[in-house]
């Protein structure tokens, strides 16, 4: 094995068909043994319980528009083909396994159906849903298959292990509007802050980046997306969110809910913000949310995130195992297939603790050796014992990119070295870079050369600079737009491949049109009003307002509290008590409701205005309404 083909991309002899053999750092020695592992219990265990598929696995909303279609991928079912790293082809075929299955004694998983898995405990009058999908109408689908064969229930409690919208977003689809009154809604502490941020203060461009992690645009087909490794794609029906009636708070608390005992730990800062596991001690079953799935999740994800803390991930894994050990004979989690015996239990729990912690020690051994996020992800190499192991490859998050999360949390974005603290912006760079090798032309023929060698990292490199010195440039365009996908379909990880092959299908046919927003009105209700005045902060356009001085109050009775907004130096800044600043130039008192139609652009209605009315029309003269379709592979 040769240093590039454990560290990075090794490309096949020149003018093959496949000229790239792209793989993740982290699975190289494992990928040269894979034969010998082929299938394996992953199987058995994916097939495991299986009750029923949805046919068509097809799910269309009220208006008859898809909203996922799981049938597209049935052509999983063939050998992998050369457009497809063997080993991804592998997990695809696990994750695209759909329908209803029989996970233990009343505990029931849809999978299949939406990017993660839907799980409902029978209690003693009706069932709880867990996780209930994206959108309302797989969310629906999946209950409606699960009453096919388990009979009508009602359902009686909602739990959401997580604020990520794969799992609360479908929550409509199980409790429509007013059905959820008196049924128990349980999260972790945090929840609902942490489930509207995400969507709003930097939402749109994490929504357009994901169109890339997901492959969103991209043909179903063995040449192009194929899964994300974690599921096969997110559906694109309603998402909504309603608020849990109870915190949990503390490992260690125990809620029953419709008959079934409960028992939580609490996970924060792991897979998400706020997230728990629990134990349901009766049934002898675990959820692991999704701290603990078959593949190496993300530290750090390439649609756009906070950083999470490997070192708490692993230490709360190990928790696990104390807490857990002897105590459960099946292990489920929010994605993939669940895991049968307590030994193997313990054993996927403790090569998952290990993987983050060596994830982590690694990095922070190899800053203080004084190496950089790019040094660190091209040297770093997982010991065999744990590359070998399937649930420990990288189909979602990578080694790679990993590492360079870890590096970010501890010490930021830069490197330390002077060359790199005032560098000029992408366009800029471009023009002097291609300028230096000689012109557009010669810089195109230095990248085919470079390709032809093998080396197709710089080739992307070199063309890259030429498509952002000349957006224009046909051929640079379209040499990079073929490297791309030689690069994405020959990579293990599902993610790098949909963001190569997504960035190729952009560079030929451009931007496709914007995605529906996130922001549904059940979650633009969630948000706090400091949240609200938060979203229209962040989209100020700071120089237009430089000279604009304003003061303005937010009157809302019903709340108790007045909010008090002035926008002074391009900044707006605000504070809250409960009585009226009598230098506001205008005060607007109305309810919640009618502040988010203000907000959203259907004026003032019925708001009582006290002052000059204008003043509102001054600030949102000045705020900016986000792009969600802005250029990410072209300036």
């Amino acid at each position: 094995m040769t240093p590039l083909n454990r560290r990075g991309f090794v490309a096949a002899a020149a003018g093959a068909a496949a000229a790239a053999v792209a793989m993740n750092p982290q699975t190289a020695s494992a990928t040269d043994r894979e034969g010998t592992t082929w299938g394996g219990d992953d199987f058995a265990d994916a097939d495991r319980g299986f009750i029923a598929a949805l046919t068509p696995g097809v799910v269309k909303n009220a208006e008859g528009r898809v909203v996922w279609d799981n049938d597209a991928y049935d052509f999983l079912k063939g050998d992998a083909p050369k457009t497809a790293h063997k080993s991804l082809w592998r997990q695809s075929r696990l994750v695209s396994k759909q329908g209803l299955y029989k996970v233990t004694e009343r505990v029931y998983q849809v999978r299949g159906l939406d990017l993660s898995n839907m799980t409902l405990v029978e209690g003693g009058t009706g069932v709880v849903v867990i996780d209930p999908l994206i959108s309302a109408e797989t969310a629906a689908a999946a209950l409606k298959l699960y009453r096919a064969h388990r009979g009508d229930r009602k359902v009686t409690g909602l739990i959401y292990t997580h604020p990520h919208v794969d799992h609360f977003g479908g929550c409509r689809g199980v409790l429509p509007d007013g059905a959820e009154d008196g049924v128990p809604i349980l999260a972790p502490e945090g929840f609902m802050e942490h489930a509207v941020s995400e969507n709003v203060y930097a939402g749109t461009a994490m929504q357009r980046r994901s169109g890339y992690m997901y492959g969103a645009q991209l043909p179903k087909s063995a040449a192009g997306q194929i899964g994300c490794g974690l599921g096969q794609t997110i559906s694109v029906g309603s998402i909504g969110l309603i608020p849990p009636t109870k915190d949990v708070t503390e490992t260690g608390q125990v809620e029953t809910v419709d008959g079934v005992r409960f028992e939580f730990q609490m996970t924060p800062g792991t897979e998400a913000a706020a997230e728990m596991n629990f134990l349901l001690p009766g049934l002898r079953a675990l959820c692991m949310a999704e701290n603990a799935t078959h593949t190496m999740h993300n530290i750090i994800t390439l649609r756009g995130a906070q950083v999470r803390d490997a070192r708490q991930w692993a230490r709360y894994l190990g928790e696990s195992v104390v807490l857990f050990e002897g105590r459960a004979d099946v292990a489920f989690a929010s994605h993939h297939w669940p895991t049968w015996g307590g030994d193997t239990i313990v054993e996927l729990l403790e090569q998952q603790r290990d993987l983050y912690a060596y994830m982590h020690d690694q990095t922070l051994r190899m800053i203080n050796a004084g190496m950089t996020g790019r040094e660190i992800a091209e040297e770093i190499e997982l010991p065999p014992a744990l590359a070998g192991v399937w649930a420990n490859r990288g189909y979602y998050g990578s080694l790679s990119h990993n590492v360079k999360g870890i590096y970010q949390r501890y010490m930021g974005w830069f490197d330390g070295n002077p060359a790199h603290l005032w560098e000029h912006p992408p366009v800029e760079e471009a023009k002097r870079y291609v300028k230096a090798m000689g012109g557009r032309t010669a810089t195109v023929a230095k990248a085919r050369a470079f390709a032809r060698g093998g080396d197709l990292r710089f080739a992307v490199t070199l063309l890259n600079h030429v498509v952002f010195a000349d957006p224009g440039h046909r051929a640079a365009k379209s040499e990079l737009a073929s490297l791309y996908t030689k690069l994405g379909q020959a990579s293990e990880n599902a993610v790098w491949r949909n963001f190569y092959l997504t960035g190729a299908r952009e560079l030929r046919e451009g931007v496709p049109g914007s995605p529906a927003s996130v922001a549904s009105a059940d979650m633009l209700s969630a948000l706090s009003v400091d949240q609200l005045v938060d979203s229209v902060a962040i989209r100020v356009n700071g120089p237009k307002a430089w000279d604009l001085k304003l003061r303005m109050d937010w009157s809302l009775p019903a709340l108790g509290k007045v909010w008090h907004l002035t926008l002074r130096h391009g900044v707006l800044t605000y504070r809250s008590d409960t009585e009226k600043d009598p230098d506001a130039g205008v005060t607007l008192t109305m309810t919640k409701a009618q502040l988010l139609a203000m907000l959203g652009g259907k004026g003032l209605g019925d708001i009582e205005v006290e002052g000059d009315a204008s003043l509102l029309a001054k600030l949102l003269g000045v705020v900016e309404k986000p792009d969600p379709g802005f250029a990410i592979v072209t300036p």
